[in-house]
């Protein structure tokens, strides 16, 4: 069902670019539309994943790096890994004081997963498993290849509408679609293809984020400590802590587990994930784990300061 989705993503981004290049540059314009969306697909299939994680800076790493929070990640996300029967995938670390996490890749064959440092210093232990099992199951759910796709094609609506705002009055008057008309057509885009981008990250983020909470407590072992982790990310995130790269790419703002961009979470329909509290209710209805919920800790400065990016243990 997810590769549909993806095919179906496919077609509707070189349906959108067809149009676009028609309205901007006639029967012409649409041929180059036409090719411009068709090796961006083929691209995108192969290659969002390397994308995503070099946006991000996301090192790899292994069970012998020197930074003990390191090693611990990286020996639990191969253990559950192999718990949920799923082939090891890349373990990587992003440079970012917000806590946060997500997975990428086209296959659990070719997965990674990605925590940022912000994580690793400011949850424990079971609450780091707890994010990172909900990664895991995005991999067993075969989710990754939609997300990751998606998240080059809401970049690349994004980027129509900027390329209609300067060429989209480019037409001469005879045949070919006249200023006036082209111009129009140019600022509909400019208008629509955002709310499209939106639309696209929407349609596949909701109901797929509250399976993942379900298996990765499984996973995990703990839904308890997957619920207590959600509250924090979630106050960290809207507490000052930002993370700048998903500022400067929100297309790629659905592939974390809680929405990485300073905003109000809520379930309506402009929302790239569902609201925190919603899914932390559903995950106490599971009571898979450890026993009575414990208090959400009241969120603080982390004991130890994050280096800068390439610098310290970390790079």
């Amino acid at each position: 069902m997810n590769h549909f989705k993806t095919y179906m993503l496919l077609a509707g981004l070189t349906a959108l670019f067809m149009g676009a290049g028609y309205l901007i540059g006639g029967p012409t314009g649409m041929l180059i539309a036409l090719a411009f969306a068709l090796a961006l697909n083929a691209f995108s299939y192969w290659n969002a994943d390397k994308i995503v994680l070099r946006t991000y800076g996301a090192q790899e790493v292994d069970e012998s790096h020197p930074e003990p929070l390191i090693r611990n990640y990286v020996v639990d996300v191969v253990e559950m890994a192999a718990k949920a029967g799923l082939p090891r995938p890349r373990v990587t670390v992003i440079d970012s004081d917000q806590p946060n996490a997500f997975a990428t890749g086209r296959d659990p064959a070719h997965a990674a997963v990605a925590a940022t440092t912000g994580l690793l210093q400011l949850l424990t232990r079971d609450e780091i498993r707890g994010v990172m099992a909900h990664e895991l199951a995005h991999v067993k759910n075969r989710d990754t290849l939609t997300m990751t796709v998606t998240a080059t094609i809401a970049g690349a609506i994004s980027a129509l509408a900027n390329f209609a705002f300067f060429f989209g009055g480019s037409r001469d008057e005879e045949g070919n679609g006249g200023g006036l008309g082209g111009m129009i057509g140019a600022i509909a885009i400019a208008i629509l293809a955002p709310i499209a981008a939106m639309l696209v990250q929407v349609a596949i983020s909701r109901a797929r984020e509250y399976e993942a909470d379900r298996i990765g407590a499984q996973i995990g072992g703990d839904s308890e400590a997957l619920a207590r982790a959600l509250e924090k990310i979630e106050a960290y995130a809207r507490g000052g802590y930002v993370n700048h790269d998903a500022e400067r790419n929100p297309a790629t703002a659905h592939m974390f587990i809680i929405n990485p961009l300073n905003g109000k979470g809520a379930d309506n329909l402009f929302s790239t994930h569902p609201a925190t509290h919603n899914r932390v209710e559903a995950l106490m209805r599971l009571g898979v784990g450890q026993g009575a919920r414990r208090a959400a800790v009241p969120v603080s400065e982390p004991a130890v300061r994050l280096p800068s990016r390439g610098a310290g243990p970390w790079g």
